[in-house]
């Protein structure tokens, strides 16, 4: 194929390992430098211009406008599992193709998950700035006393892929697992996580760990709001390594303060990059910069992925990880 009308893919940032090989003489490539944080409509519509493909991230908002103007367009390939940052059902209209990277970054999310967990419970954050502070004296019996894990209830908010990597994980801290979603597991996953289904208000009064792991739409923003938050458990912990936006922030930052919430793990932000006012004050909020999946080997897969799947649409053929419309 002449280079001439080789399809234009725009890649919206740079992306780790090779994945781009994979389009060399297959594709145009136009690959745009990323400042961190999310893009504008009209930033976005400059990346994109008249590409035939896209590989994007979920700070590209992906929108009616954006595609207007983009009449090229045949696949948005998000690298990422969550698709928020995409109208699917503008997509689905002009007969774009959106896929996204399941799968590949469930273990390394549920590490982070673990990482943040621990943290939060044993203070270890609070214990390195003391002593980074060289405000350290010595041990003392009553010194950053935190909450064991062992014989209590880890809630799982989301029981998915990374949802179920995280149960999978809590025996080896002699945790018991409880979840809510509105889908139920098969008895045989149950008996394999031993997890127990739950009404939402059950899980989240009765958990000592609740962890977020649902998708963000209409239905689940601000899910765990100022109510949901005091439903919780006195001195319980809250993890979100989801989507910002399944928590109300501010109503976070009250519950925090005032001691009703023993400590929160965020590696996710209501308006990312931003972080609702007091947050970053508290001692008992352990807060990440969105690095659930960077680990080297997940971001590299990841990006292995999204340019497959954008290069299987451009070629005729049926992508990995195609993302339908959200049903009515």
């Amino acid at each position: 194929m002449d280079r001439v009308t080789l399809p234009l893919v725009v890649v919206t940032s740079e992306l780790p390992g090779d994945a781009l090989t994979l389009l060399g003489g297959r594709a145009r490539v136009k690959t745009f430098k990323s400042r961190g944080g999310p893009r504008t409509e009209g930033e976005v519509l400059r990346c994109l211009g008249r590409a035939t493909g896209a590989v994007t991230l979920l700070t590209d908002p992906i929108t009616e406008t954006v595609l207007e103007a983009c009449p090229n367009l045949r696949v948005v390939s998000n690298c990422a599992v969550g698709v928020d940052n995409i109208d699917l059902r503008a997509c689905a209209r002009r007969g774009i193709t959106v896929t996204n990277t399941p799968g590949v970054l469930t273990e390394a999310t549920a590490d982070l998950t673990w990482a943040l967990i621990l943290a939060a419970a044993r203070r270890v954050v609070e214990g390195d700035r003391l002593m980074r502070a060289g405000r350290f004296k010595g041990w003392l019996p009553t010194s950053l006393l935190g909450m064991d894990l062992r014989g209590k209830t880890l809630g799982v908010l989301g029981m998915g892929r990374i949802g179920q990597a995280v149960a999978r994980r809590a025996p080896a801290f002699g945790m018991r697992v409880a979840y809510a979603d509105p889908r139920r597991l098969t008895e045989s996953v149950e008996s394999a996580l031993g997890a127990t289904r739950l009404p939402l208000a059950e899980l989240v009064a009765r958990v000592h760990v609740l962890s977020l792991h649902c998708p963000l739409n209409q239905e689940t923003r601000h899910l765990m709001d100022g109510q949901r938050l005091s439903a919780m458990r006195p001195g319980s912990i809250l993890i979100n390594t989801g989507r910002g936006p399944l928590v109300d922030e501010a109503a976070l930052v009250e519950s925090l303060r005032s001691g009703h919430l023993a400590a929160a793990g965020l590696d996710v932000y209501e308006r990312e990059p931003l972080m609702a006012p007091g947050l970053r004050d508290l001692p008992n909020a352990v807060l990440l910069p969105h690095i659930g999946s960077a680990s080297r080997e997940t971001r590299e897969e990841m990006a292995r992925m999204a340019v497959a799947n954008c290069l299987a649409v451009l070629e005729g053929r049926t992508p990995s990880n195609p993302v339908g419309p959200p049903v009515p």
